[in-house]
């Protein structure tokens, strides 16, 4: 494990409903959130930059990713049927695992939904 780790956030809003909660559970309504969505990567640092990886880099990577939840109805996404914080987390980490650089780890997703309220999802190594 690398003593180095970097965070970029992310903001989407969107709707879903959490069609698996018990039948008069309020999340089983459609509703919306603020989604704010906080990756951490760590690695080694990179020389002579002195950095894990660019955030530049690391923002150009969650591009996709925000547009493809931002303003959307979660339930319409493939993969996101039955879109929990924990199932969001989850779906982002295994878009953006696969494209970052071997020397870089991702250690954790978390998606807030309210201010109260988040989850986190840590890829097992």
């Amino acid at each position: 494990m690398s003593p180095f780790e970097i965070s970029r956030t992310i903001t989407f809003e969107a709707a879903h409903y959490l069609p698996h909660a018990p039948e008069g559970h309020k999340c089983r309504r459609l509703h919306g959130h603020s989604f704010v969505v906080e990756v951490n990567v760590s690695g080694d640092l990179l020389q002579p930059q002195g950095w894990v990886m660019d955030f530049g880099d690391l923002a150009k990577l969650l591009q996709d990713i925000h547009a493809s939840l931002d303003h959307q109805l979660l339930n319409d996404v493939r993969g996101l049927e039955n879109p929990t914080s924990e199932q969001i987390a989850f779906w982002i980490a295994e878009r953006l695992e696969p494209q970052l650089s071997p020397s870089i780890s991702l250690e954790r997703v978390r998606v807030r939904e309210t201010c109260q309220s988040a989850a986190s999802y840590r890829p097992s190594r």
